[in-house]
């Protein structure tokens, strides 16, 4: 969460009205130095998670994600980002693969679906998107169709948060390089995306793919420890 007051209530809500088979959700809630209201908010409804973790200065996506593994004890891990571009209620589909196939990781895409987005996209992310997932999948003999879309599902048990070296957008890279090396049951799923624009607040940017792309090419080259 980073000065995300307008929708990160919102956002717990719909994660916590999601009841699938009976499995139960870990919700930790990472406030990554947000300069609004935000860690107020999360304060006033603690009964919408299960562990708040408040980051004093803002540490990116990366960080982040690091603390939150960190702290996680579940079978399964999920990111879910505050700003409502990806919806909870998709969360039956992720986890169909996981109950029916035992999946060792499940990815949601964009790309599977006729209704892509809410408003258009921008063309020069869906190339650069594209161009990165032909990359990973030629190097890592998979068949994925959109790698950096927001919603991954993998176990725990695949990776190590210590052993992580990227706090950037090109840590998703990282750890998808890393989980791949120990799965065998790989699944796509088909979501729909709510985009932001740059002045609503998206943060990635054109020149972050330079950075991923040497990323999946550094983790196959020279492999680090999961």
């Amino acid at each position: 969460v980073y000065n995300e007051e307008k929708t990160i209530i919102d956002v717990l809500k719909k994660v916590n009205l999601q009841k699938i088979n009976s499995i139960s959700m870990e919700i930790i809630v990472i406030n990554d130095g947000s300069k609004d209201h935000s860690l107020e908010l999360l304060k006033n409804n603690s009964k919408l998670y299960t562990k708040l973790i408040n980051l004093e200065k803002n540490k990116g996506k990366g960080g982040a994600v690091r603390e939150g593994l960190k702290s996680a004890v579940g079978d399964y891990i999920l990111f879910q980002d505050a700003d409502m571009e990806y919806d909870p209620s998709e969360y039956e589909k992720l986890l169909e693969p996981i109950i029916k196939q035992d999946a060792d990781i499940v990815m949601g895409s964009r790309l599977m679906t006729s209704s892509l987005t809410r408003r258009g996209g921008y063309a020069r992310n869906r190339i650069g998107n594209n161009f990165i997932t032909s990359l990973f999948n030629l190097l890592n003999n998979t068949t994925f169709t959109d790698i950096y879309s927001g919603y991954l599902i993998f176990r725990r048990s695949n990776i190590t948060p210590s052993k992580l070296r990227t706090d950037g957008w090109e840590q998703q890279a990282e750890i998808l390089s890393k989980i791949v090396r120990n799965s065998s049951k790989m699944y796509d799923v088909p979501i729909v995306y709510y985009g932001r624009t740059y002045e609503e607040g998206k943060k990635i940017k054109p020149r972050h793919i330079l950075g991923i792309i040497g990323m999946i090419i550094r983790e196959k080259i020279l492999p680090t420890e999961n």
